[in-house]
């Protein structure tokens, strides 16, 4: 039998923003089709002054608006989670859709009965709403770049009860990103990573994870539908946004996870990625396994994806002055059509 409502610890649901008014209300009506109870959630929107329709978006489904001042997303998630009254914190991107009505309730209980874990990963699942070389991205690669999809250490699955499975990472590494697109944390363990003064969504579980948490959760066959771009050029131009929004980061706090001993040095990644044979490696294996012709987009997300992110470099080097940067260069996100 479900706990009552009362018993149910509240949820701080958090969502950084930027004009997103063409996946916003997508986002947020994923969120209220949830069947945890609405009175236990709160929806926290960080916006960086957006000029079109997203505050109005987000006040129509009674989310909180708080005005981010900041210069990279990462401080509007701390602004957010300085605000957050939850016992549970959940950080959602606007261009992420949760999959399924019970995933806030089965997650909230999974962690209650799984102390031993730090927090609950989405698997990324594929949607309608995405064309193929999104759903290659996310739901194949789950990764949504080959760079860091080969500098990930692989987790290891430990046990599964019912829905929730239990996961770990080898020994020796912390090389994979954790933390965002549905990510639940308990607050208590954010607060002892004082991640409202240090927050960098793939890094807090990283600390966490260093100070002994080593063990994630996942709900099996749940998680999000993450509409990361959905074209080609897109996805160069994202690339080259995050790799600027990385070394802002980095000027505040140096931690990287792709410095924790990865299965591929960074120069490696590159290589292969602007390399035919290695791309197509991994396209035809994972026709072989997965039966899906989507992998064939391996071949030019490779090379897209060096070349989105040497054009980052450059445009930070030339640029690094401008405290809107980051905002300035986010491509038009949208739903398949």
């Amino acid at each position: 039998m479900p706990p009552a409502s009362e018993n149910l610890p509240r949820v701080s649901i958090i969502i950084p923003t930027l004009n997103a008014e063409a996946i916003l209300e997508n986002c947020l009506a994923s969120i209220t089709r949830q069947n945890y109870p609405r009175e236990k959630m709160e929806i926290l929107l960080a916006d960086a002054h957006s000029t079109d329709r997203t505050r109005e978006i987000g006040k129509k489904f009674g989310a909180i608006i708080l005005d981010d001042d900041g210069k990279n997303m990462e401080e509007g998630k701390r602004l957010a989670l300085r605000h957050a009254t939850g016992e549970c914190i959940v950080f959602v991107d606007a261009d992420n859709e949760i999959t399924h009505a019970d995933y806030l309730t089965l997650a909230v209980d999974a962690l209650a009965r799984n102390p031993q874990a730090f927090g609950v990963e989405c698997y990324y699942l594929p949607s309608p709403k995405m064309t193929a070389f999104c759903a290659y991205l996310t739901a194949l690669l789950h990764i949504s770049d080959p760079v860091c999809w080969l500098m990930s250490a692989n987790p290891e699955f430990i046990a599964r009860d019912g829905e929730v499975e239990r996961w770990i990472l080898p020994d020796g590494t912390f090389s994979y990103p954790l933390g965002a697109n549905g990510f639940v944390y308990r607050h208590a363990d954010l607060k002892s990573a004082a991640a409202n003064e240090k927050f960098q969504d793939t890094h807090v579980a990283m600390f966490l994870m260093k100070n002994g948490q080593r063990e994630w959760l996942r709900l099996r066959g749940r998680g999000v539908h993450h509409y990361y771009v959905q074209t080609l050029w897109k996805f160069v131009q994202k690339r080259r946004r995050a790799t600027v929004h990385f070394l802002r980061v980095q000027e505040e706090m140096p931690v990287n996870w792709m410095k924790e001993k990865p299965p591929v040095p960074l120069w490696l990644a590159a290589v292969y990625c602007v390399t035919f044979f290695g791309p197509a490696f991994h396209t035809l294996r994972g026709i072989i396994r997965d039966r899906d012709a989507r992998w064939l987009w391996h071949l030019f997300a490779s090379p897209a994806s060096v070349a989105g992110n040497a054009w980052g470099v450059w445009t930070y080097q030339r640029n690094k002055h401008k405290k809107n940067l980051v905002a300035e260069l986010k491509p038009e996100q949208t739903l398949k059509q």
